[in-house]
């Protein structure tokens, strides 16, 4: 981060309860529709959040699908207008489930976003770990961010999101470049499949909320769709994490939360970030692998029979000797 924009952020470190051009950070307590409408016009470069997906958690009312999309229309045509020409809007959605049959939300969604104007650039798949163990299907372990940008000049900034090489030392074989290297000393794109551990029970970053995304999720839109002092909304911002993301990198964060638990929960972790106490997995620690970490609870307590043992049997990483 730019010093200058480090000194910015220490001068107006208040957290705000209104929208208002001078300030830095932002979080209204109340409907997002009422926050949007205090918002001018193509003032807000990156609008990123989790809405609820009604599926009856202890924050959310569950609706019938058409009225929830409904609600989510109106939400979205607010950002619209409140969205910079140059700005984003990612949408993190899960599935929707009807009596037991699910309904990818973003399937569902897509026709508003695209009948208001956006582009759809990335459809991205967040797959983690942990999450309700199913019996009936199989487990879910991903969700999805819709990308989207409201005109074909848009902001992306693609090497402060760059990711280590596989093979760092190959080169060129052929050409006029043979013998050179052939990667980005900077890194690879990490592509539209992102490992990142979602928040559940030991992660550092958890608190009450159930359905919390970790702050390196959004760090990473936030660097590749923004610029210092950037305006960042979240209509959802549940506790805080985009306006947590926004400020750590020299932007200004903005969000709407209707739940007082929340709202005090927000103001704390961002209060925290602010005085550089806040607790965040980092960007760019590795995958905790627990058997490479010796942990002794990935030893089986049972014998299996060989059938088990064959499936279960743990493959040799790709890359690794024999590859």
């Amino acid at each position: 981060m730019h010093p200058k924009t480090q000194t910015l952020l220490k001068q107006n470190h208040k957290i705000a309860h209104e929208f208002g051009r001078s300030e830095s950070i932002v979080v209204y307590s109340g409907d997002c529709l009422d926050l949007l409408k205090s918002i001018p016009d193509e003032s807000l470069q990156l609008v990123v959040t989790s809405p609820p997906y009604n599926i009856g958690k202890e924050y959310e009312k569950r609706l019938q699908l058409d009225l929830y999309l409904q609600q989510q229309a109106e939400v979205i045509a607010e950002c619209v207008r409140a969205l910079s020409p140059k700005g984003s809007i990612c949408w993190q959605v899960g599935n929707y489930v009807d009596t037991g049959a699910i309904i990818p939300l973003d399937t569902v969604l897509y026709p508003i976003f695209s009948n208001v104007g956006l582009r759809m650039r990335n459809r991205i798949i967040w797959h983690f770990e942990h999450g309700l163990h199913c019996s009936r299907r199989f487990s879910g372990r991903y969700e999805t961010i819709m990308w989207f940008t409201k005109s074909d000049d848009y902001v992306f900034n693609l090497d402060p999101v760059r990711i280590p090489q596989k093979y760092p030392g190959k080169k060129y074989f052929k050409g006029v470049k043979t013998g050179q290297y052939s990667c980005n000393p900077l890194g690879k794109n990490p592509g539209d499949l992102w490992v990142i551990p979602n928040v559940k029970s030991n992660h550092v970053e958890k608190t009450k909320h159930p359905c919390q995304f970790p702050v390196e999720l959004i760090e990473r839109l936030v660097l590749s769709l923004t610029n210092e002092s950037d305006w960042v909304l979240d209509p959802f911002l549940g506790t805080g994490t985009t306006i947590i993301a926004a400020i750590r990198h020299g932007r200004r964060g903005i969000g709407a939360e209707t739940i007082p638990e929340y709202i005090e929960l927000s103001r704390q972790r961002i209060q925290q970030e602010i005085e550089g106490t806040l607790r965040t997995r980092p960007m760019d620690r590795p995958i905790y692998d627990p058997v490479e970490s010796g942990n002794s609870l990935t030893i089986a307590p049972w014998n299996r029979n060989i059938e088990q043992r064959t499936l279960l049997e743990r493959k040799p990483k790709y890359g690794s000797e024999g590859d």
